[in-house]
């Protein structure tokens, strides 16, 4: 391991006529199987003891928490005995009730470990490490002109810590739309020239099949061979060169870990709703990831991106299975990044979190639509889970990661079925008649007992649950003055949680909406599909506010048309879901639109660091727009010839390879009387045909 092939590597001078590839190096992947037994564990147990007092705890106060606010909920419902639509609420409201004690318990155990911690500034000075690794990027429709320029501000960071000989880069596209296609290639041949490095690699897949975890199975099957460690990178991270340094140092310190995950911090938000996102886990995000740290031990998490992981743990443990019967259940793993950390935990390797560990961060999407669109995705690839958890042989905190991750969106659907039974409950009070002597032998009479006041401590003990933690968040920031500082003050930082909590309760209920719209489509099996993300404009048109955000704004205008006319102290109750579906058209727009920078500022905010500011430099001046494929290669027979010669060896043509789309298109171009006809009349599936079919697009392109 950690040697490289010294067959000799392409120059700037020949670039064009090279495939951009190094001598492939295959490591193969063991089939997926759910049906394994654990293997030895590798992970030491001297802490044992430690990580199931831990674990032990969380689960006990979330045992105590749901057990007292159950009974002082069956206390509220008890009204001479409970109705089966209050026993429906009972049992709802435990459930809900229990998943928010499990966080509320992790976060109080992140706070304390926050709290009890000093926190020195940290060494300057980075470790020496050996290993070769491979940064991985993979990419799917997305605007290549920002993706190499935060690729660059990586590489020229890591070069300044004077390891950057020790780490290759590989562009791994899956890309579907022609024109970014040739346009990406367009963009790594000048990032090529301009970084100097003949290790930046990149490679194209015609067929992508299972999606981002297929892109990286086949590297690994091609050319895992000779590295030691990945680091998969999302289109939007960005991480800094000591970052990666002291990645590949807290692997190569523990050989028994397979994957260590980083806090990716978001950063770049512009709009009032990225802008809360990035403040929320700015502030929340540390002491959320301190808690889950403290008792996941080796049993942590995979995020998909801003992880190193051990390349022959990954390859030998984590290759996905099938799942059997059709979409959206069956097929391919969407939410992939889960269970090949739990795959790899049950073949014995730790699975660590470092939420200390800066220099990690991401970007969010810019709207609540736009998040709803990847949250759906989400959804799907969560609730394909269900099918996973029975697997054999995993550590029972995957299962928990599993059941936690299903939880995230069927507590949605529990959340609105448990306001409208509350409805239905109120509904009941009023027109059903009390049974003051019920059937038997009573001296006296049963009055009804409910207890308004004890409902409304239920309830504030149940906010209490939901928000504490981030005013723990906040009581952190204000003992530490120089990072008090870095979010404009404490007064400031204060104000800011408060807007954010206001914000927050108002894209609530539309967001409930839109996950119990998706699971039920899911159930239905309704298919999400593999959607390019909107990373940067947030505009919104007024047709789609209206058909988007046209459903919770309906289920607004019920609920309030009910609650009155049951009663108005009902309404005024649920005026805080009300008034969110209400207007949920303004507050799409209005989030959605561009917000002051100094709203919900960050650290990051106000000093960037150094990588973040040079890939925004980058950005900024980078290239605007991209012109059809046909014409960029027609234009520049330089970039014509590199796209060429990256292309795979021709197959031996047979009856049942025939593409259907290249013989369509070529029989267009026949008929067409100049180039520009042709290209007009092609759809995109064609173009991409031609670009794969070298001998094709030539003699297109070659058209006068």
């Amino acid at each position: 391991m950690g040697t490289l092939s010294t067959a000799p590597r392409p120059i700037a001078g020949d670039i064009a006529t090279q495939r951009l590839l190094p001598r492939e190096s295959p490591l193969p992947m063991a089939p997926g199987d759910l049906g394994k037994s654990r293997a030895l564990d590798r992970v030491p147990e001297p802490v044992a003891t430690t990580m199931a007092w831990r674990r032990g705890l969380i689960l006990l106060s979330t045992a105590a928490l749901t057990a007292a606010g159950g009974y002082e909920m069956y206390r509220v419902l008890e009204v001479g005995g409970v109705t089966v639509l209050e026993a429906m609420v009972l049992v709802l409201f435990l459930v809900l009730l229990a998943w928010v004690a499990f966080s509320f318990s992790s976060a109080l155990a992140g706070f304390f470990v926050l709290l009890s911690r000093s926190h020195p500034a940290p060494s300057v000075e980075l470790p020496v490490v050996a290993s070769r690794t491979a940064m991985l990027l993979p990419t799917y429709n997305e605007d290549p002109h920002r993706l190499t320029a935060r690729l660059r501000a990586i590489i020229e960071s890591l070069e300044a810590t004077s390891h950057g000989e020790l780490f290759d880069w590989f562009v791994l596209s899956d890309s579907t739309d022609p024109d970014i296609w040739v346009a990406e290639e367009k963009a790594l041949l000048a990032l090529r020239h301009a970084v100097g490095t003949p290790r930046l690699y990149y490679r194209h897949r015609a067929d992508n099949t299972a999606r981002k975890a297929g892109n990286i199975s086949e590297w690994i099957t091609r050319f895992g061979g000779v590295y030691d460690f990945m680091i998969v990178l999302d289109a939007d991270s960005l991480m800094s060169g000591q970052t990666i340094v002291r990645l590949v140092h807290a692997l190569e310190t523990n050989p028994t870990a397979g994957l260590v995950q980083t806090l990716p911090m978001i950063v770049n938000a512009r709009s009032l709703f990225s802008r809360v996102q990035q403040f929320a886990g700015r502030l929340y995000g540390p002491l959320i990831a301190a808690g889950v740290a403290w008792w996941h031990g080796s049993e942590g998490n995979y995020w998909g991106h801003n992880a190193i992981i051990r390349v022959r743990a990954f390859a030998e443990a984590a290759a996905l299975p099938q799942l059997r019967g059709r979409k959206p259940f069956g097929g391919h793993i969407l939410s992939h990044d889960f269970v090949e950390a739990a795959l790899m935990r049950r073949a014995g390797w730790g699975i660590y979190m470092l939420p200390t560990l800066d220099g990690s961060y991401e970007e969010v999407p810019p709207s609540l639509l736009d998040f709803a669109a990847r949250d759906r995705r989400w959804c799907q690839g969560n609730l394909q889970h269900l099918a996973v958890v029975p697997a054999r042989g995993l550590h029972w905190v995957s299962r928990l990661h599993f059941m936690v991750g299903i939880g995230a969106y069927l507590t949605a659907p529990l959340w609105l079925l448990f306001l409208l039974l509350g409805m239905l409950i109120s509904l009941q009070a009023r027109f059903v008649r009390p049974e003051y002597f019920p059937k038997g032998f009573s001296l006296f009479p049963t009055w009804p007992a409910q207890d308004p006041v004890l409902a409304i401590w239920v309830f504030v003990a149940t906010m209490g649950l939901l928000l504490l933690p981030k005013l723990l968040s906040l009581v952190l920031l204000w003992t530490r003055r120089s990072v008090s500082r870095q979010f404009g003050g404490a007064f400031r930082a204060l104000a800011g949680v408060l807007a954010e909590i206001v914000v927050s309760a108002l894209m609530a209920p539309v967001m409930m909406i839109f996950q119990s719209i998706a699971v039920v489509e899911i159930l239905a099996g309704r298919d999400a599909g593999w959607q390019t993300q909107r990373r940067d404009d947030s505009t919104v048109e007024r047709g789609e506010l209206y058909r988007k955000y046209g459903i919770p704004t309906l289920c607004g205008i019920a609920m309030a048309v009910s609650a009155y006319a049951f009663s108005l102290p009902l309404l005024l109750w649920m005026s805080p879901v009300i008034i969110g579906l209400l207007f949920a058209v303004p507050i799409g727009a209005l989030t959605a639109r561009p917000a002051p920078g100094t709203l919900f500022a960050t650290p990051e905010d106000r000093e960037p660091p150094a990588v973040l500011r040079r890939a925004n430099e980058l950005s900024a001046g980078a290239e605007v727009g991209i012109k059809p494929a046909l014409v960029q290669l027609r234009e520049a027979p330089e970039l014509l010839a590199f796209h060429v010669a990256q292309l795979p060896p021709p197959r031996a043509a047979r009856p049942d390879t025939v593409d259907v789309n290249l013989a369509v298109g070529r029989a267009r171009v026949d008929v067409s009387e100049t180039f520009e006809e042709a290209a007009a009349h092609l759809s995109s599936r064609e173009v991409l045909s031609f670009l794969n079919d070298g001998s094709a697009l030539s003699a297109l392109l070659q058209k006068r």
